[in-house]
């Protein structure tokens, strides 16, 4: 768990109903950054649909339609067929977007380090906290970033 970005998330009050904006941008980010790992073409346009909400191309209605089905697809998703970690850290990138897309930025994030790591270096490493310290850093720089720039300040 990253403890930084759990405490730096308390402070902006990352979870208040007006910090939505704030939450998905956080966890757009985050999933964007293991966007590359993802084998489902849905996921993806679900993930692009979470870009175009936040560029006010379409409404919370339609956001909610790709939030529950980005999360139906990160379930059904079926693993690998192999122990190289490619298809379970697929899995987890899966998961990084339907929690982006729901608005649950610090599992968004979990997720998606989870998934850089194991996608990077396997098992081994994704069960190493030290491992997760790069990633764990860049998140809460970006949140702090995010936050920042934030319009609600």
């Amino acid at each position: 768990m990253n403890d930084a970005l759990k405490a730096l998330a308390a402070a902006l009050r990352l979870d208040a109903p007006e910090r939505e904006t704030l939450r998905l941008r956080f966890g757009l980010a985050c999933a964007r950054r293991v966007e590359h790992l993802l084998e489902n073409q849905e996921v993806q346009a679900c993930l692009d649909g979470l870009q175009r909400y936040l560029a006010g191309e379409t409404d919370h209605a339609a956001l909610d339609v790709l939030a529950r089905r980005a999360a139906e697809l990160a379930r059904g998703h079926p693993g690998s067929p192999s122990l190289d970690g490619c298809g379970h850290a697929a899995v987890s990138a899966s998961h990084a977007v339907a929690m982006a897309l729901a608005g649950r930025a610090l599992p968004a994030a979990d997720y998606a380090a989870y998934a850089a790591v194991y996608g990077e270096a396997g098992y081994g490493a994704a069960a190493t906290p030290s491992a997760f310290e790069s990633e764990w850093d860049w998140q809460a720089r970006c949140l702090n970033e995010l936050a920042s720039a934030a319009p609600e300040n």
